[in-house]
């Protein structure tokens, strides 16, 4: 199949544009009338795969997908009429082309899991390997909602990581530039009066004069130096596995945002091998997609020592315990699942503890990162200051009236 660059015109005589994937023009015309549309004009892309197709879909878009399918599946709605539903009651062009695609590839024989791992960019393995679960037990609408509730709490654990690297780092860019201000305009005004009164400086004056001066003639070296520094780790990151890993290693060491990324990272963990192992997935299998969603390279060697323990016949709770990157309330609770059969319950618990913690825990680290900024960006207007008006304070002093 080629990849093509549609526009096309509907019902109401509205432009639609798009890429979508066809083995000709006729192809092409063929599937745009199924989506109501009438073919305008394309461009053939070439060959280039099926990524172009699967880009724009959000994980929102996903979510209702999920709401969709379990619905018609739990009333009895064959798969392909709900996927037409679906395709023709979409905002999202790229959804329509994917959900397109798959409605032909069902019709030409595929099952849904089939269909869905064409596009890997849209439906994850974990994804894919659920609905795969579905169908061969026959319970496709309960994964749907698992998913879908999954897809919802990624949501929000994706809104709290962003709230807990956003907020300091805006915080930190109104600190560094109220800095710069001080140093590069403000203080040097004030010093140069200092200088013509010819008495003698104080040491924490002449400091402040050598840090202005610094920042005055090494402004570029100042941001440049930082600035070199994260592009070079940024690429050392993609070219070095090495590197990535010492990275996301030392990630999990920062103080107080360390603890609070692992726990993201646990329950993200516990959610997906809940689901997974709730619908038929070997543990071993849950284990080496979990290697894939963790989101860091130490984690994601943590686990994968996990699975070669689990292969060897150590129990799950013996192989987290080597792996001495999890706490020991997940152990406990695995312990304590693996001993009652209820395996799948205490995932859920390590979820809901570690998502509960997680929102408690950003919450405090921000109602102490207000006050300590301003305590940082006080005290450094006070030494100013102090450094500014003590020299003014005693030369009043020894005026004689």
């Amino acid at each position: 199949m080629n990849t093509f660059r549609y526009k096309g015109i509907d019902s109401k005589g509205r432009i639609n544009a798009g890429r979508m994937d066809a083995v000709n023009v006729a192809d092409l015309e063929m599937r745009l009338q199924k989506m109501d549309l009438d073919l305008v004009n394309c461009k053939d892309l070439g060959v280039t795969g099926l990524k172009a197709s699967a880009g724009g879909v959000k994980r929102r878009d996903l979510i209702t997908l999920c709401f969709h399918l379990e619905q018609t599946a739990k009333a009895g709605v064959p798969i392909l009429e709900s996927l037409a539903d679906l395709r023709d009651s979409s905002d999202n062009p790229r959804l329509r082309e994917v959900l397109s695609a798959m409605y032909e590839a069902i019709e030409g024989g595929q099952t849904l899991s089939q269909a869905m791992s064409t596009y890997p960019s849209v439906f994850s393995e974990v994804f894919t390997a659920l609905v795969e679960a579905g169908e061969e037990s026959g319970e496709i609408g309960t994964v749907f909602f698992e998913l879908g509730e999954n897809l919802k709490w990624q949501d929000e654990q994706a809104a709290m990581t962003k709230k807990l690297l956003m907020y300091p780092l805006f915080v930190g860019t109104v600190v560094t530039g109220v800095i710069f201000f001080l140093m590069i305009y403000l203080v040097p005004e004030l010093l140069s009066f200092i200088r013509n009164m010819g008495q003698e400086i104080p040491v924490h004056t002449k400091v402040l004069i050598y840090v202005s001066n610094t920042f005055v003639h090494y402004w570029y070296l100042i941001i440049g130096i930082p600035t070199i520094f994260v592009v070079a780790l940024s690429i050392g990151i993609k070219v070095s596995p090495r590197i990535h890993y010492q990275v996301d290693a030392f990630k999990l060491k920062i103080p107080l945002v360390g603890p609070i990324l692992r726990k993201i990272m646990l329950a993200r963990l516990a959610g997906f091998f809940a689901i997974m192992y709730a619908s038929g997935i070997t543990i071993v299998d849950c284990i080496k997609t979990g290697e894939k969603i963790v989101g860091n390279k130490a984690m994601e060697a943590a686990v994968h020592h996990v699975g070669v323990q689990i292969a060897d016949g150590v129990t799950l709770s013996n192989s987290f315990e080597s792996a001495k990157l999890f706490p020991p309330l997940v152990l406990r609770m695995i312990r304590v699942g693996e001993s009652t059969g209820a395996l799948e319950v205490a995932l859920q618990n390590i979820n809901y503890f570690y998502t509960r913690d997680v929102k408690e825990s950003i919450e405090r680290l921000q109602t102490m990162i207000e006050p300590g900024m301003t305590v940082i960006l006080g005290s450094i207007i006070a030494w100013v200051m102090f450094s500014v008006l003590g020299p003014i304070y005693d030369l009043i002093t020894k005026i004689k009236i």
